[in-house]
């Protein structure tokens, strides 16, 4: 930053400068005389903002090193601030003092030798004019300041004309160009004091912000001090940048201060910076980012060096940068080849400067970005690496059934259960597989149009996804299983960052005597790596299509909507008898009758999707718990999102008689017909001589220790590329 360069601040006072022009020294510095003085209202006379006083002290100076500007060159750059409708800075002698000010202007067109400038916006100082004693033109963009050495040749009530020089003066180069902003609100939090200001100017080293007089006092801004500022920088509700702060330089008056503050150091954990930047892939397709600046508005665009699902690196020069560490950009475009696209905010956490400091290494996080966008980018990724994986792209139905058969998958039982119900089992899945709604994910392995493993997702709860139907085929000792996994594990990887995706838990069931997943899933479950960060709950299983059963209960018992306290109750018991990830799965606790957001959702999309959990109690006694979970019939293969799960809290006097009357009256309630019922937990199961027909392990696994599983799996099965 180089605000000492050209402040509009009045503070200190500046020595009159001398500079070399085209006229004599004496002709330059005669008061502007014979002029028409400006009529203004006398309100407007008296009350508008002074003009800022000149700050720079060592212009002398860097004019022996200044670089020669021709006229030609003079020109474009007056025209191109005319055609960008930017202003240029007039600096004038106080006629009193010894002081120099400046105002802003306007320029018109220059085509020829001779510039005319309009006032911009300093009413107090048109009045008196003619009093001040003009001394240069300056144009300041940011990164240099040009002195321009003009005379004055005309001046009427709201214009003035100039006589251009044959040369001008660039001087002030600056490490990194500096941005004028707008619109930016700013919150400076010292000590416990909280005070507002307005963001003037930006760098990628430093923000420049103005503060009132009323506001400052209290607040330490001595340059070189160990205090720190927390700086918030918002733009309405948006958060735009968050971080402490030292001071490096202020400027202050009798009306406001102005000060440049710059981020402190290892603001964002290294660790972090590192993540990111260590799983980042080069691949062949770059892709580039484009973005409003949050600061100043201009349009960027930037090559993308590496990418990851976690975030992506890019170069810029430094001394044209516009990158800041701890800045968070709210909509950025990422695009590959331009043909595809994905939005996602992102925030800087790291810059590096390179190559002797010429170019800068500056690290992203991405922050959210929705589930489509995300299962775009992951596709990429993934196809970058290895060809033959696919996310979520559409599925030659034909090829998806036989593949199902033919590993077995749908195996003899497990088709009696749907083939009732075929043409409308075949229709969720075109739905699903085809028109890829958030709310499910498929993987395959495919090569020539051969699919050889399959994996999917779907958003079971709230917060949980549920993996499902997992298979593949056996081929010239491909590891096609492996790879799907591997695909829906680094999926979830950062997933669980992403606010949009919506997800805490991912849960799978699978049967204790399925040795694949019960390696996988129960092996690292029974592991050291899990610290509690995964559970493992036994269900009994029985397939029901209803029972002739009295549709009455006995006296003494109840069946109702479960209330705050059951549920209360519901988790003590299961945390005392588990200690598990279920509760939190369901979300029961946090769910409101009046919420039904994955419903409503489900409901958009043509799917099926509620649960609700009913308490059966002997004398006002809580017994069970049963979960009614409904969906649309098949979208899970073996119903586990199409049934009734019992809970047996407290089973004292509960018999299986009088828990299949519960159930048959809530299937005849919600018109559900062959569903599964799941019992939980196994002992009573035994000694309640309930049927079931097989177990199923429910593993749930907190998604945001996934990396945890990651290692697990790569030491496991010595899996060296993930």
């Amino acid at each position: 930053m180089m605000k000492d360069a050209f402040s509009e601040a009045p503070l200190r006072s500046a020595k009159v400068l001398k500079f070399p022009s085209s006229k004599p020294e004496e002709d330059k510095e005669k008061p502007i005389i014979g002029r028409e003085e400006l009529s203004e209202p006398v309100a407007e006379r008296e009350f508008a903002p002074p003009p800022w006083l000149f700050q720079h002290q060592d212009l002398n100076n860097a004019l022996k090193s200044a670089k020669i500007i021709d006229s030609k060159s003079l020109k474009n750059k007056l025209n191109y601030a005319h055609f960008m409708d930017k202003h240029l800075l007039v600096l004038l002698r106080h006629p009193k003092y010894d002081d120099n000010v400046i105002v802003k202007a306007k320029p018109g067109p220059c085509l020829n030798g001779e510039l005319t400038c309009r006032f911009h916006d300093d009413g107090s100082l048109r009045t008196k004019f003619k009093k001040y004693t003009f001394l240069q033109l300056i144009i300041d963009d940011g990164k240099s300041v040009t002195l321009i050495p003009a005379n004055l040749t005309r001046m009427d009530k709201g214009s003035f004309s100039f006589s251009l020089p044959q040369e001008g003066y660039s001087v002030g180069q600056r490490r990194a160009r500096r941005y004028p902003c707008e619109k930016t609100e700013v919150e400076l939090i010292q000590r416990g004091l909280v005070i507002s200001g307005e963001l003037l100017d930006f760098s990628p080293e430093g923000l420049c912000i103005r503060l009132s007089h009323k506001s400052f006092n209290g607040f330490e801004w001595l340059p070189g001090s160990d205090v720190l500022t927390m700086v918030h920088l918002r733009n309405g509700q948006q958060c735009l940048f968050s971080g402490l702060c030292h001071c490096v330089r202020q400027q202050k008056s009798s009306d406001y201060q102005d000060v440049v503050l710059v981020p402190a150091e290892n603001q964002v954990k290294g660790s972090e910076s590192e993540k990111v930047r260590e799983s980042t892939q080069n691949i062949s397709l770059k892709p580039l980012i484009i973005f409003d600046h949050p600061f100043f508005g201009k349009r960027v665009q930037l090559d993308v060096s590496a990418i990851s699902t976690s975030g992506f690196s890019v170069y810029e020069i430094r001394d044209e940068g516009v990158l800041m560490q701890g800045m968070i950009i709210p909509v950025l475009t990422i695009e590959f080849a331009g043909a595809i696209t994905m939005e996602c905010s992102a925030q800087v956490i790291g810059r590096y400067e390179k190559d002797e400091r010429v170019v800068v290494l500056c690290d992203f996080a991405i922050l959210d970005m929705d589930i489509d966008c995300y299962t775009r980018l992951v596709h990429i990724l993934a196809n970058s690496t290895d060809p033959s994986s696919r996310i979520s792209s559409r599925v030659d139905m034909d090829a998806l059934w036989e593949f199902f058969f033919e590993t077995g998958f749908i195996y003899p039982k497990k088709y009696d259960l749907i083939r009732s119900q075929k043409e409308k089992f075949k229709q969720t899945y075109r739905d699903l597989y085809n028109n890829n709604p958030d709310i499910a994910r498929h993987f395959v392995y495919q090569r020539n149009g051969l699919l050889l493993a399959h994996i999917s997702m779907v958003r079971a709860y709230e917060r949980a996804w549920m993996i499902q139907h997992h298979a593949a085929r056996s081929v010239d000792g491909s590891r096609a299983g492996f790879a799907v996994l591997k695909q829906i594990v680094l999926y979830l990887n950062d997933m669980h960052r992403l606010p949009s995706t919506k997800i805490d838990q991912m849960m799978v069931y699978f049967r204790p005597e399925n040795k694949f997943p019960d390696r996988v899933f129960g092996g690292f479950s029974r592991s050291k790596e899990n610290t509690g960060v995964c559970s493992m709950d036994l269900f009994s299983y029985l397939p029901y299509s209803g029972l002739t059963v009295s549709g009455k209960l006995p006296e003494g018992w109840s069946v109702s909507e479960c209330s705050a306290m059951n549920l209360w109750e519901l988790n003590l018991f299961y945390r005392n008898r588990s200690g598990g990830l279920f509760m939190d799965a369901l979300g029961l606790a946090q769910k409101s009758r009046s919420e039904k957001p994955l419903e409503e959702a489900y409901s958009r999309l043509g799917f099926l999707r509620e649960w609700r959990a009913y308490s059966l109690k002997f004398m006002g006694e809580l017994e069970a718990v049963l979960i009614v979970n409904r969906s649309d019939f098949g979208f899970n293969l073996s119903e586990l999102l199409n049934g009734i799960k019992v809970l047996l809290v407290n089973p004292e006097h509960l018999s299986w008689r009088i828990l299949s009357t519960v159930i048959e009256q809530l299937l005849r309630k919600f018109h559900m017909e062959e569903v599964s019922i799941m019992f939980f937990p196994t002992e009573h199961v035994e000694t309640m001589n309930i049927p079931y027909e097989k177990q199923y392990q429910l593993w749930i696994y907190d998604a945001r220790f996934v990396d945890r599983f990651v290692q697990y799996m790569k030491r496991k099965f010595r899996i060296k590329d993930w």
